[in-house]
């Protein structure tokens, strides 16, 4: 894999981690398992048969509970501590046989667009969930289910695509994160007012 193809794999691992980390490293396990996706040597313990049956069952109740209106926002809360620090490491993993400097780089960038795509999910569906029916919750939910495979197939098959679609996001985020956060905050003043 070329430098602009593991930088491409270390981004797509990175910005799926923060959405759905356990459906990206099932992908990205079964597709080098099946021989489409060659994996840094870092990365190759994605493929074992115990890696992939755990990633599939981690992958199977996230799945589950990203379809539950409220839960999905606890369960989101709870991988904060997760989906950052795994964006981090694969990022790394990724870029692990270059100069030890790149592979630093890649951890701090990997956890920062893990953070970004983790943080700007997780506010949405705080936001969205405030809606009494579920369907706008589901409608976000699939989108994320779709999304993940579409950007990692991209990241894997059409690196700088993907690599000028992740600039763009980023620059979404930077826009969209305020409104979360001015949502949030009305959320939170609404939760006040309540137990007050």
């Amino acid at each position: 894999m070329d430098l602009v193809g593991q930088i491409a794999l270390a981004g797509g691992l990175a910005w799926a981690s923060g959405i759905r980390l356990y459906a990206v490293l099932f992908l990205a396990g079964t597709l080098a398992r099946i021989g489409y996706l060659d994996l840094p040597a870092h990365l190759e313990v994605l493929q074992e048969p115990l890696v992939l049956t755990v990633a599939a069952a981690m992958l199977v109740a996230e799945f589950v509970a990203d379809k539950i209106p409220a839960f999905d926002s606890l369960w989101d809360a709870l991988h904060t501590f997760v989906r950052v620090p795994a964006g981090a490491v694969l990022a790394a993993a990724a870029l692990g046989d270059l100069d030890p400097a790149w592979v630093a780089v890649a951890a701090i960038l990997g956890g920062t667009i893990a953070s970004a795509a983790h943080v700007t999910k997780a506010g949405s569906r705080a936001v969205i969930n405030t809606s009494p029916e579920p369907f706008s919750n589901w409608t976000a939910s699939f989108a994320e289910d779709l999304a993940v495979p579409v950007g990692f197939w991209l990241a894997i098959r059409y690196p700088l695509v993907f690599l000028g679609l992740l600039v763009a996001f980023v620059v979404l985020v930077a826009w969209l994160l305020p409104k979360i956060w001015s949502g949030l905050r009305a959320i939170f003043a609404r939760l006040r007012r309540v137990l007050a």
